[in-house]
C-alpha cells in the first residue's frame, strides 16, 4: 500500500505568533484536538516559482475559508485575517523555498482540560514544506485509477451537509479510511458518494467529468468542500468558452464520461484514466483536461497576465 507523500522539511514554523524551529513546534498529548478531533480546522496553500519570485496561489481566498471553517466549528481564531495572511507570507519567505506547500492549522491545546465540552485554549501554527504533486508527478501526465468507496458522506440533514463545508480535522477520519481502502484495492484515490447516492467528491479532491464538451461537477449543495482549485477551474473553463454545469451526478454517468479529472490544491489538476475498473474514454487524459491543466500551471507560474490577481508574491 502506498504511504503518504514524503515532505521536504523546512527550518522554521510560525506558532502562535512566534517563529520556532521545526522540531520545537509541539502540542501537548492531552490536546483535545489530538484526543477527540474537535476544535481543529486547517488550510492547504501552494506557492510556485515565477519570473518575479515565489507567489502564493489565491492566498486571500484560502485564509477566508480558514476563518469560515472556524465559524462553522465554533472556533475563535486568536489572530486577525490580516495577521494570518501576513504570517503565511512571512514563514514561506523565511524558509526560502522557490515553491512549496503552506499549512495553517487552528487547534485546541488546553493541556489542563479533558473530555467533551466548551473549547479552551485555541492556537495557530503555520508550517511550510516542499511537496510534489499529491498523487504523483506521473499521475499528471498519465492519469490515475479511481474507485468508488463503500464509505459515504452523510448529508441527510442540512446540519450534516454543512459540516463538509469546513476543512475540519475531524472530517478527515472518514476520508482517510476511504483513501486507505482504495489503496488496498490497487487504486490511487477513492470516490465518495453522498448518503442519498449522488457523487460527492474524492478523499482530498473535487471531481469533474466532461461529456460532449460540457464540464459537469457536483453542486455547492452537495456534501463537498468548496474547493478553491475547483472554483479556479470553473472560471478558467468558462473564460475559454466551455459550458460548466453544477448538478447532482449519478455514479453511472461517470462510466459514460468522455473525460474525468480531479482538482485540489495538493493534487492540482489530475486526470482520471480508470474508474471502478472501467476505462475513462480511451484510457488516456482527455484533451479538455490537458488544456485546463496547462492553463492552470501557466497561471500559478505567473505566465498569464489575465489571472495575476490570483497570485500574491512573497
Amino acid at each position: 500500500m502506498k504511504r503518504g507523500k514524503r515532505m521536504e522539511k523546512t527550518k522554521k514554523i510560525w506558532l502562535n505568533g512566534e517563529i520556532v524551529n521545526w522540531g520545537e513546534a509541539r502540542v501537548h498529548v492531552t490536546s483535545r484536538t489530538l484526543n477527540y478531533g474537535i476544535g481543529g480546522v486547517f488550510e492547504g496553500l501552494r506557492y510556485y516559482n515565477t519570473d518575479k519570485g515565489p507567489a502564493i496561489f489565491r492566498l486571500s481566498e484560502h485564509i477566508k475559508r480558514l476563518f469560515d471553517s472556524a465559524k462553522i466549528e465554533d472556533l475563535e481564531i486568536p489572530f486577525s485575517y490580516f495577521e494570518i495572511r501576513r504570517a503565511c507570507m512571512d514563514i514561506a519567505r523565511l524558509n526560502n523555498l522557490k515553491q512549496g506547500y503552506i499549512r495553517p492549522l487552528v487547534f485546541v491545546d488546553d493541556e489542563d482540560k479533558m473530555g467533551l465540552g466548551p473549547i479552551g485554549d485555541v492556537k495557530v501554527s503555520i508550517a511550510t514544506w516542499g511537496w510534489d504533486s499529491y498523487l504523483g508527478e506521473e499521475s499528471l501526465a498519465k492519469g490515475i485509477k479511481l474507485k468508488t468507496s463503500s464509505y459515504t458522506k452523510d448529508n441527510r440533514t442540512p446540519e450534516r451537509a454543512l459540516m463538509w463545508k469546513a476543512k475540519a480535522v475531524g472530517n478527515y477520519s472518514l476520508l482517510h479510511r476511504a483513501k486507505k481502502q482504495a489503496l488496498k484495492q490497487g487504486n490511487d484515490e477513492a470516490l465518495l458518494l453522498s448518503e442519498d447516492g449522488f457523487v460527492a467528491e474524492c478523499s482530498a479532491e473535487n471531481i469533474f467529468f466532461v461529456k460532449n464538451g460540457m464540464l459537469i461537477t457536483p453542486p455547492q449543495s452537495a456534501p463537498i468542500l468548496l474547493g478553491i482549485t475547483r472554483d479556479s477551474i470553473i472560471k478558467i473553463a468558462q473564460n475559454k468558452g466551455y459550458g460548466v454545469i453544477e448538478w447532482d451526478i449519478v455514479k453511472k454517468q461517470l462510466y459514460a464520461a468522455d473525460e474525468i479529472f480531479l482538482t485540489g490544491t495538493a493534487a492540482e489538476v489530475t486526470p482520471v484514466r480508470e474508474i471502478d475498473n472501467r476505462k475513462v474514454g480511451d484510457g488516456k487524459p482527455g484533451l479538455i483536461t490537458l488544456e485546463l491543466q496547462k492553463i492552470y500551471f501557466d497561471i500559478v507560474h505567473g505566465k498569464m497576465e489575465k489571472y495575476k490577481r490570483w497570485l500574491t508574491y512573497i
